[in-house]
């Protein structure tokens, strides 16, 4: 067998760093974050590195006028997404959103295809077939009440929708400037609403949270959000957001296991069953020629 790419190994450290980061956010907030002031300093935190980072090594954050409303449209839909992301983790389980987030492939190849920018091969359609197959034994077994979790359950599938279509996005921009430039310029963007819709939770909130919880946030904004932005837009801009999207997939079984050792979280016979059909579409995805873009 051929050895990893550094694309591939760049998808499964970001992978394994998404994964976690579910169960450190739902910890942190079992721990007394509330979800809106999480995001506030978290976005806040990351759009200042990249902002330092970018100005640092390229010492400009230009973009060109064309580009700017793409950029402005891909800040509302982070935006959007962030509050998809830390409302489910509010309300339901871990490892139940981090499956759900197998849905992601089919909306990036979706939103791909209706824009022209990716033409999914009929391997990719299996291998994306076989994953979501895995993803919904995930589901299935799962454990507990699904009912209480509804809400949260659909608020993750807003996650995968807007991440797919942010993702797409951003894709063709990656021809032109560095993921830390684009970074720099939409996260920022997005925080200005979290901080604005956040304001009265940021008000309300403890922050005597203790030394434990602020080290995970270090981690939550450098590993899954600082670190995880360069690899992921690299990866697409090297084989497109559909079949790096699709790769992604390997998350909720991963997110799973993580949530089962970290915080206790169940997990049955169909979602082990569910995660080597997740691992057997990815192995397909990897006999697929490169997606074309437009």
């Amino acid at each position: 067998m051929r050895r990893p790419s550094t694309v591939e190994l760049m998808l499964l450290a970001t992978v394994l760093l998404w994964s976690l980061n579910l169960s450190v956010t739902k910890y942190m907030l079992e721990q007394g974050f509330l979800p809106l002031s999480y995001a506030t300093v978290r976005y806040g935190c990351a759009g200042a590195i990249f902002i330092a980072l970018t100005l640092v090594v390229e010492r400009t954050l230009r973009v060109e006028r064309r580009h700017a409303v793409v950029l402005g449209v891909a800040a509302v839909i982070l935006f959007v997404n962030q509050l998809c992301f830390i409302f489910s983790l509010d309300l339901a389980a871990a490892s139940t959103i981090g499956l759900v987030l197998g849905s992601t492939p089919i909306f990036a190849a979706s939103f791909g295809l209706v824009l022209g920018t990716e033409r999914p091969s009929r391997r990719f359609w299996l291998s994306a077939a076989i994953s979501f197959v895995g993803v919904g034994l995930v589901a299935i077994g799962a454990s507990g009440d699904a009912g209480g979790e509804l809400l949260g359950i659909v608020l993750g599938l807003g996650m995968s929708a807007t991440w797919a279509a942010y993702s797409v996005a951003m894709g063709p921009l990656m021809r032109t400037y560095s993921p830390s430039r684009t970074s720099a310029i939409v996260i920022p963007l997005a925080w200005v609403g979290i901080a604005l819709v956040g304001l009265p939770q940021t008000t309300e909130q403890d922050w005597n949270l203790g030394t434990q919880v602020w080290a995970l946030m270090v981690y939550a904004i450098l590993g899954p959000l600082v670190l995880t932005n360069v690899f992921w837009f690299r990866s697409i801009h090297r084989i497109g957001p559909a079949k790096a999207t699709l790769a992604a997939n390997l998350q909720p079984f991963v997110a799973a296991v993580l949530a089962v050792v970290l915080l206790s979280e169940p997990l049955g016979a169909l979602q082990v069953v569910g995660g080597v059909l997740i691992a057997a579409g990815i192995l397909v995805a990897r006999r697929t020629r490169r997606p074309q873009a437009t």
